[in-house]
């Protein structure tokens, strides 16, 4: 078995350059390079690591008849830290598919990233806090409970107002995150 090519054929259906399968493996690009032209082989620690960031496992990875992953735990996240806030991709393979839910847990007085106008719609749901949602020149303002769908054609970002921390279910499609 080719674990290399494998991995590349993984990663490309998810569509994720190397550099994004790196940072949410927390190695370098240079390395997933390395391991998709067979020149160094992970650890199983590793590997176990790339898979999940994939939405497989060592079993799946190996059974030459693979089944899609339905039902995602808690363990399945992927999870990065910003300064000021955190993602966690629910759905590790989402790339792939339709949409791409994130949660995202803004610190206090923080604000996501700018993100540009791309192709596509996105929706969240408020979990926790209050949050403003900047798109274009305007703002809007939801809080615990409360919904939020756009147009992903102007420049756009999520701030959080709440005196504390805030979370949102936040889903792009296709996918953006």
């Amino acid at each position: 078995m080719d674990i290399g090519m494998k991995i590349k054929r993984l990663r490309v259906l998810c569509q994720l350059t190397q550099e994004e399968l790196a940072n949410r493996c927390e190695l370098t690009k240079g390395y997933i390079s390395q391991i998709e032209n067979d020149l160094t082989s992970p650890s199983i620690a590793t590997l176990i690591d790339i898979l999940s960031a994939l939405g497989t496992n060592l079993k799946d990875f190996f059974n030459e008849e693979m089944e899609e992953k339905i039902v995602f735990k808690e363990n399945d996240y992927i999870e990065k830290d910003y300064e000021s806030h955190t993602i966690n991709w629910l759905v590790p393979n989402s790339q792939k598919n339709e949409m791409e839910p994130i949660l995202v847990e803004l610190q206090e007085a923080s604000k996501t990233s700018l993100d540009m106008p791309h192709e596509g719609q996105e929706f969240g749901y408020v979990l926790e806090g209050k949050i403003k949602i900047h798109i274009g020149t305007r703002t809007y303002i939801a809080s615990k409970g409360e919904t939020f769908y756009f147009v992903s054609d102007k420049n756009h970002y999520i701030e959080n107002i709440n005196q504390g921390i805030s979370k949102i279910i936040w889903v792009s499609s296709p996918p953006n995150f």
